[in-house]
Parts: structure tokens; C-alpha cells; sequence
């Protein structure tokens, strides 16, 4: 317990001019090694939790969360097992579909892609990819009509707009007296999306669920059906649960099946980057221990003239120990503070700087996602404070014992 004699020797220290200017300033490297650290890791968490929802919301509004689909077989009777699947409480939306690997073609221009036979009526309730048309709109799928609509990257890479007829090359086979010839198909481009991650805007296509059950040779069949869940972290346990219900001749997949190894190893970076991050954040703790080393040293008969007025070693100890807890205590508020201001502002920062120096620090091309998303979780800056306070509050211990164990004699020896 800290008495008041001990708290305000302790804080005089702090903001006490010092005879030593140098360490003043290892005090304020201490300080601002400290901020640093946990600013950057503030910073650093946000951007990674940010990442990761915009992850996920682009590749559950492209994907689903849960899908019902046959065993290597097409699904038949979809509309009693959407109907069934519908009964849940948890599912808000259902959709049929018919995916099929194609190759589009335009000219000289070849692609390889995913088409997706969907129902115009019923895609809005399972994806968002309705609200991010550049061009055109899913209404404007017709059955019978073999329209298609293209991701933005697709559409660039075989140079269609629209208005203009791409030929869908399938895998299915047509058998005639002349050999085995390819199916071929000219669909007309009707609509762009663009859903603002690379991986769906170059290598997905959207066509009318009836044209696509035509070209794949599908009849009434379909691939299989989309769910949407009111809750997307219950996907698993709703999966099990309609598995149950639909029976051994279904397959029944959720999103963190589809998609397990990417979202852990986002998880397994968040965490890599915190013990890195806290390592730094340690280095600059530990600053302390070379600030009030250094300060003990300048106070030796300061700490001599109190031991004989009657102030114990453990007096000593605590009244240095508050001097370093003020040091680790203020770089660490002035980290969250700025982390905090980082975090909430990096969506601005950072496309300000793109444009002023006219770079590019997530390519499209490269990278998931062209921007730079941030989320800040509350949570992770108390944790962060708490950590960073109690290694700078560690690193004053020694310190301070050393003060504690200084004999009057000794220290005003020589003065």
C-alpha cells in the first residue's frame, strides 16, 4: 500500500528537473518506445479484425453460409429440402443453384471460370452480389434468353461490355457422327459486378438457373441449395441439425467447413502479431530498468538522508517503483490514445497517402481486398494497455529493489 509521503517523493521525482539531462532522456525514449509499441499494436490488431469481417462478408456475400447438396450426385427434390431447411429457426433465406467449371471465350480471348446458375427472384435472399452491380441488375436474367452476367476483372480480361456475346465452352461433350465435339454457347452480357475481392470479380459468372441446368445437362436437378442464417457463427451447429433432419443422402456444408483454413490462419497471424508487437512494447518497458538505474545512482544520498529520517526499505522501494509506473503508465496512455485515433482514422490516413505519393499498397491483383479495412475492439486495447502497464511496471521492480538496499553510511560516504 502506498502511503502519501512515498506517493509524492515518488511523483516529485518524476517531474523533477534533473541535475543528469541524459536521463531525462532515456526517461522520454522510455515514454515514447512505449507509446509507440502499443500504438502500433493498437493499430495493427484493428487493421487484422477489420481484415478479416471484410473477409468475411465479401465471401459470404459471393458464398453462403450453409449449402445442401447431393453426395457427387445433383440435388433432385430441392424444393423439399429447402423447404425443410426453411422450417429452422436460424435460416432466413434459401436459394437453389447450378455451378458448373466453363471457358469463357470472345474473340481471341480465353478465360477460365465458375459459372453459378441462380434465380434472380431468390439470389438477393443468400448473397449481396444484387448490390454490387456496376452494370445491368440480376432481373435481367431471363430463362431461355442465355444471358450472362460477369465479374468486373472477368469482363476486363476478355474485353466484354454490354451488350456484347461471349461463347461458354463447357465440359460435357456432344456425341455425333462427326466425333466428340465440345457444347458451345453464346450468351449475351447483360450485367457487371464488381463485389471488391479479386478472387470472385476474375473467375465468376452468373447465368439464369434454367440456362445453366440446359448447358449442364441437369433436367430439373440443381447443384445443390444456399442458406442463409439469421446468426453465422451457428452455421455449424445448424448444419448438424439439418443433417439430421434431411437424412444419409444429403451432404450438408456450413461456411467454416468451406472456408476452415483460411479464416485459422488469419487467426494464427492475429496472434503472431500480438506476441511480436508485445515484444516491442517489452523492449521499451524495459528502458525503465536503465532509467532508474541510472536515477538511483544520481539519488543515492537522497535515499541515504531518508533512510535516517526513518523511511524503511520497503518505502524506498515503493517510492521508486511509483516513479517508474508514472513512466510506463504515461507511455502507455499516450499509446492508446493515439492507436485509438489511428485505428478510427486508418481508412482515411491511408488512402491519403496512396494518392499523395501515388502508390498502391494492397494491389487488387495481389491481395484479397484493395483496401484497407479497420475495425477497433475495445476488448484488444484493454488488453493491450493492461500488458504493456504491467511490463513496465515489472521492469521497475529491480530498480527499486537496488534503491532499498542502498546503506546511509555508504551513500554519504563520499558527499
Amino acid at each position: 500500500m502506498f502511503r502519501p509521503l512515498e506517493l509524492y517523493i515518488g511523483l516529485r521525482y518524476t517531474r523533477a528537473k534533473r541535475r543528469n539531462h541524459f536521463i531525462s532522456f532515456i526517461s522520454l525514449i522510455s515514454i515514447m518506445g512505449i507509446a509507440l509499441g502499443v500504438a502500433a499494436l493498437i493499430t495493427v490488431l484493428s487493421v487484422m479484425n477489420g481484415f478479416e469481417q471484410e473477409l468475411r462478408t465479401r465471401i459470404l456475400g459471393m458464398a453462403s453460409h450453409a449449402s445442401i447438396s447431393g453426395y457427387q450426385q445433383p440435388l433432385v427434390d430441392w424444393q423439399g429440402s429447402a423447404q425443410l431447411a426453411m422450417q429452422h429457426p436460424q435460416v432466413v433465406g434459401v436459394a437453389p443453384y447450378v455451378a458448373g467449371e466453363v471457358m469463357l471465350t470472345r474473340g481471341s480471348k480465353v478465360s477460365g471460370a465458375l459459372v453459378r446458375g441462380i434465380l434472380p427472384e431468390r439470389e438477393p435472399a443468400v448473397s449481396t452480389v444484387g448490390e454490387h452491380m456496376r452494370a445491368g441488375g440480376l432481373q435481367d436474367l431471363t430463362a431461355g434468353e442465355y444471358r450472362i452476367i460477369l465479374g468486373s476483372e472477368l469482363a476486363y480480361n476478355l474485353g466484354a461490355h454490354i451488350g456484347d456475346h461471349v461463347t461458354m465452352v463447357t465440359p460435357q461433350a456432344n456425341y455425333s457422327p462427326a466425333g466428340v465435339l465440345p457444347r458451345l454457347r453464346r450468351f449475351q452480357v447483360v450485367g457487371i459486378f464488381e463485389v471488391g475481392m479479386y478472387e470472385y470479380d476474375r473467375g465468376v459468372a452468373l447465368v439464369h438457373m434454367e440456362d445453366a441446368a440446359r448447358l449442364f445437362k441437369l433436367d430439373d436437378a440443381v447443384t445443390g441449395v444456399r442458406l442463409k442464417l439469421e446468426d453465422l457463427f451457428q452455421a455449424p451447429r445448424v448444419s448438424r441439425q439439418l443433417a439430421d433432419q434431411l437424412g444419409g443422402n444429403l451432404r450438408v456444408e456450413d461456411w467454416t467447413r468451406q472456408h476452415a483454413n483460411f479464416f485459422r490462419a488469419v487467426q494464427t497471424e492475429k496472434r503472431v502479431m500480438f506476441v511480436i508487437l508485445t515484444l516491442i512494447v517489452a523492449v521499451a518497458a524495459f528502458n525503465i530498468v536503465s532509467t532508474l538505474v541510472m536515477v538511483v545512482t544520481d539519488k543515492q544520498a537522497d535515499i541515504a538522508i531518508l533512510r535516517t529520517l526513518g523511511a524503511t526499505p520497503a518505502a524506498i522501494l515503493r517510492i521508486f517503483m511509483i516513479q517508474g509506473a508514472m513512466i510506463g503508465m504515461l507511455g502507455t496512455a499516450l499509446g492508446v490514445v493515439g492507436g485509438v485515433a489511428l485505428a478510427l482514422n486508418v481508412e482515411t490516413i491511408v488512402p491519403a497517402i496512396e494518392q499523395a505519393f501515388g502508390v498502391q499498397f494492397m494491389p487488387a491483383d495481389v491481395y484479397y481486398i484493395s483496401d484497407l479495412p479497420s475495425r477497433l475492439d475495445w476488448s484488444d486495447v484493454w488488453r493491450i494497455g493492461v500488458v504493456a502497464f504491467l511490463l513496465s511496471f515489472l521492469a521497475t521492480w529491480y530498480p527499486a529493489w537496488r534503491a532499498s538496499k542502498t546503506q546511509p553510511a555508504e551513500a554519504l560516504r563520499y558527499e
